[in-house]
């Protein structure tokens, strides 16, 4: 699954905000996406760029929040195998964030990113995030968007390995997951 470096920009911009603002449990443990301000700053780390943090106001806050929680609904249709639905999902979160495909010329060349239909900091994220979405689902990337297989973890990722056999989140909850199995065999062996 290739895309260019745009688009997998957005997916891991979308899977942080999905992972930052949704679910209750990661690796294991109970999971609480942060709040107030202490959101604000999660989400301005999130959408760093070329060093610079940008300030989220409230209303960037409720727009990202938003996609997350709609995001979200996304990865688990995929994990669900209704592609349907995911599609669906994914429709929806086009007519709300509206993106925008416009040529933006980096030095010498010209690369197509994805824009809201205003220049506000969450609208801009949410509809180039909800942009890489559909074209992940709508490629032959959908089965590349998953939710954690490892047990206390729903954790979305998006699977760039060459044989798309991703399972988990991420190498902590893959070591759980491969220690919890060493651990039975050990004791059934030793029954």
């Amino acid at each position: 699954m290739r895309f260019d470096s745009h688009v997998m920009d957005l997916l891991r911009v979308g899977t942080d905000l999905v992972n930052l603002l949704t679910g209750t449990e990661s690796a294991g443990r109970d999971w609480q996406p942060p709040t107030g301000m202490e959101r604000r700053q999660a989400l301005g780390a999130a959408l760093v760029r070329d060093g610079h943090v940008p300030e989220v106001t409230e209303e960037d806050e409720r727009l990202l929040t938003r996609f997350a929680v709609e995001a979200r609904h996304v990865f688990e249709a995929i994990e669900a195998d209704d592609l349907d639905e995911a599609g669906s999902k994914v429709n929806a979160l086009l007519e709300w964030c509206q993106p925008q495909p416009r040529l933006d010329r980096f030095g010498h060349e010209w690369h197509m990113h994805f824009h809201g239909p205003t220049s506000d900091l969450g609208v801009g994220w949410a509809a180039g995030c909800a942009a890489a979405l559909t074209m992940a689902i709508g490629s032959t990337g959908a089965g590349r968007l998953g939710i954690c297989g490892a047990p206390r973890c729903d954790r979305v990722y998006v699977d760039h390995s060459k044989n798309g056999t991703r399972r988990f989140c991420g190498t902590p909850c893959q070591n759980r997951v491969k220690n919890a199995i060493h651990r039975r065999s050990r004791t059934t062996s030793n029954a």
